[in-house]
């Protein structure tokens, strides 16, 4: 059985066989890590990797507004385009303030339910300045995508006041719309979005990719730009790894040396975008035959 390594792209197989399906998980990022993400989508369709044979997407935070669009219907190439010409942006402002709030919060504990639960205080006690509300800012980057799709889709957010991972799809009370900006509430950047009598923060807050989420599946490929939450929560490949114990066959995309130079520190950076984005297509394509491995089931199984 091959590592999970956290870069690049790595497939690995289980020894006994998971229940069955298929799955697209799509990490957060932020708008860097979204834009990378696109040039991903592009980049495999492009070497013809068939990503609607994913039985279920799964997006957490920048990956529920990609996977959204993608449930929906709108090709990998076309997102990849609006990133290139500057149509698709996720402006996002941080403060120095609200980066060093953040951290002390996710930093606080080393054990990883205290973290997520300090740092779900600090987002429902945050004074922020007003402004309009999230699913007001998500609805537009939806594209249109506003009722859920026919296709399976799981929308990943965190519980602001236990700190436990929900998973939405078309069987929860929430909207599409509500469902992604509860995934999209970075803490002490956005307030907690109220929905289903519940307060939510970003999908990304414990596990920036929750491929837990995807247990289900016999088949998985995950793209991760942020492969590892603040705090001591597990990284994307360690995830990965519990998957493949379990029996799934697994693909970790993670940006690379050159996608990470391109993409920078700073993921809110709007001039990092187009770097990013051709990076992460480039990056793709170099590593097609290895993602199809897996994918496409060319890889065999032990």
């Amino acid at each position: 059985m091959g590592g999970t390594g956290a870069t690049g792209a790595t497939g690995a197989t289980g020894a006994t066989g998971a229940t069955g399906g298929t799955a697209l998980v799509l990490g957060g990022g932020g708008p860097v890590g979204g834009a990378w993400m696109t040039g991903v989508l592009a980049g495999l369709t492009d070497a013809g990797i068939d990503l609607d044979r994913a039985d279920v997407v799964i997006g957490t935070s920048a990956g529920a507004i990609f996977g959204s669009r993608l449930a929906c219907g709108e090709p990998p190439r076309e997102m990849y385009e609006r990133q290139l010409t500057g149509a698709d942006r996720l402006v996002m402002s941080v403060t120095t303030a609200q980066t060093l709030r953040f951290l002390w919060a996710a930093l606080g504990s080393r054990d990883p339910d205290r973290s997520v639960r300090r740092l779900g205080r600090a987002a429902l006690a945050a004074r922020l300045t007003p402004g309009p509300d999230l699913p007001d800012v998500v609805r537009p980057l939806l594209r249109g995508a506003s009722q859920w799709p026919a296709r399976a889709l799981r929308i990943a957010s965190v519980d602001a006041h236990t700190g436990q991972v929900e998973a939405f799809g078309a069987d929860s009370t929430l909207t599409l719309v509500e469902a992604v900006a509860a995934s999209c509430a970075v803490p002490l950047v956005w307030p907690p979005v109220t929905a289903a009598g519940r307060r939510w923060m970003d999908g990304g807050s414990r596990s920036t990719t929750n491929l837990h989420l995807a247990r289900d599946c016999r088949r998985v490929l995950a793209v991760a730009p942020i492969p590892s939450a603040v705090g001591p929560h597990p990284h994307a490949r360690q995830e990965a790894a519990a998957l493949v114990a379990e029996g799934a066959a697994v693909t970790l995309l993670a940006p690379d040396r050159a996608s990470r130079r391109a993409m920078g520190r700073d993921m809110t950076a709007d001039a990092h975008r187009l770097d990013a984005a051709l990076a992460g297509h480039a990056q793709a394509t170099a590593l097609a035959d290895t993602v199809a491995d897996v994918w496409h089931g060319r890889r065999s199984e032990r």
